[in-house]
């Protein structure tokens, strides 16, 4: 890890950049396989399932006996592990609900709010180098609370042409109605332009590689909704001498092992802390199975040692990180500054780990400094707000001069005439 000392704010910017691959340098590929996809289906589809994950995949839809199957190859620890987590996400989202009241915003002018579940939503659980099987829950159960009509999942198939048991089983326990075994780009592709097997949906969500980010992208512009911007994935901690060094590395660790792109990040006000984190992460790092990733991941991650807990607070809100934990000795003071983050840790005993898989709140958030504009996923994700009035005729009389005389110094005279029309002729 790099580690900065006391640097200087016009250094900031910099200092902070993340390591992100530019996917615009991939849209003329992304947008091959997309044309394709749009105008050949489910053809196109195994083609690329062939060439990009090296099988051949007779039918694209997961069978109800492959999900049967599934079920029996989960051991009853992980079940209950992930009905556990299943509690708490549905307990968390479900209190979001709406509560949308009718107005009158003058005599006789109602005006109200609704709720209304995106029909259709397209979740795409990655493959690669472990099975997000959480990510399901996270996408799906608060889907269900919304009620969409159709809940589709796609995720890129093995060598054996399987999707792995524990997804297959945390989307049946979450609501999923239909899983395809399509990965990368194409499918997307599939759920942005629907093809004669997978039904066209309204919106998107779900992590992905580079190509997957593109061509979210790219499908954004014109076809269908998206989650949000995405990046790889990245956590910040912030500490002072009250940090427990052990946990600070292993908070720092869990974010590194994701993928070599992943970027941890310490900002801390103890130049003592920092030796020990060090030491730590060494300690730890022989241990994970994935250590080359971590290692790969720490190249790009930063220990920042500055000098007060403002000027750390202020360099979060700079880089607002996707995950931030506080460890601090008035965390909640510290918490009650910080704008920009997408979820945030409080106290040695909140690793970022609980809000990945079972505290309850949602991990799909957002990167990439995304967090100063974009909200995580959550119920509202899945639902729209369309608007209602009713004016009586006394309401639309004491509306009618301001709605006339804006409208005709807009030089919109047949807005105007919908008003005179109503009252005056």
């Amino acid at each position: 890890m790099q580690i900065i000392k006391y640097p200087s704010r016009d250094s900031w910017n910099s200092l902070l950049t993340r390591p992100v691959f530019d996917s615009s340098s991939l849209f003329e590929t992304v947008s091959k396989v997309l044309d394709d996809v749009r105008a050949n289906g489910d053809s196109a589809i195994k083609k690329y399932t062939q060439q990009f994950d090296g099988v051949n995949v007779d039918t694209v839809e997961v069978t109800r006996t492959e999900i049967e199957a599934a079920d029996k190859l989960v051991s009853p620890l992980l079940k209950q592990a992930i009905e556990m987590a299943k509690r708490n996400i549905w307990k968390f989202h479900s209190e979001q609900q709406p509560e949308l009241k009718e107005i009158q915003t003058s005599p006789g002018v109602y005006c109200w709010q609704k709720a209304i579940a995106i029909e259709k939503v397209g979740l795409y659980i990655p493959g690669g180098t472990a099975p997000l099987f959480s990510t399901v829950l996270m996408l799906a159960i608060p889907a269900q609370i919304a009620e969409c009509k159709e809940i589709i999942l796609c995720s890129p198939p093995d060598k054996e042409g399987n999707i792995h048991p524990a997804v297959l089983y945390a989307a049946k326990v979450a609501g999923v109605h239909r899983i395809f075994k399509i990965g990368g780009t194409q499918a997307i592709a599939a759920m942005a332009y629907g093809t004669e097997t997978v039904p066209k949906v309204y919106k998107i969500f779900g992590p992905g590689n580079q190509y997957v980010t593109a061509a979210k992208q790219l499908v954004s512009l014109r076809d269908v909704a998206i989650d949000m911007p995405a990046g790889p994935s990245e956590v910040e901690v912030l500490a002072d001498e009250t940090a427990n060094p052990a946990f600070v590395a292993s908070d720092l660790l869990s974010q590194a092992e994701h993928g070599v792109d992943s970027q941890s990040i310490l900002i801390t006000t103890s130049e003592g802390l920092i030796d020990k984190v060090l030491e730590e992460i060494d300690i730890q790092l022989q241990e994970l199975p994935r250590r080359q990733f971590a290692e790969k991941a720490l190249e790009n991650s930063k220990i920042i040692l500055v000098k007060t807990m403002e000027e750390a607070v202020e360099m979060t809100n700079n880089y607002a990180p996707e995950h931030l934990i506080i460890s601090t000795r008035y965390f909640k003071g510290v918490a009650e500054n910080i704008v920009n983050a997408g979820s945030v840790f409080l106290g040695n005993y909140t690793p970022e780990s609980a809000g990945d898989y079972a505290s309850g709140t949602n991990h799909t958030l957002p990167t990439n400094g995304y967090a100063k504009a974009y909200s995580g996923v959550n119920l509202d994700s899945f639902l729209r707000k369309v608007t209602f009035q009713e004016i009586t005729k006394e309401g639309l009389t004491n509306l009618s001069n301001a709605i006339i005389l804006m409208a005709e110094n807009e030089e919109l005279q047949a807005h105007s005439n919908a008003v005179k029309i109503r009252l005056f002729e």
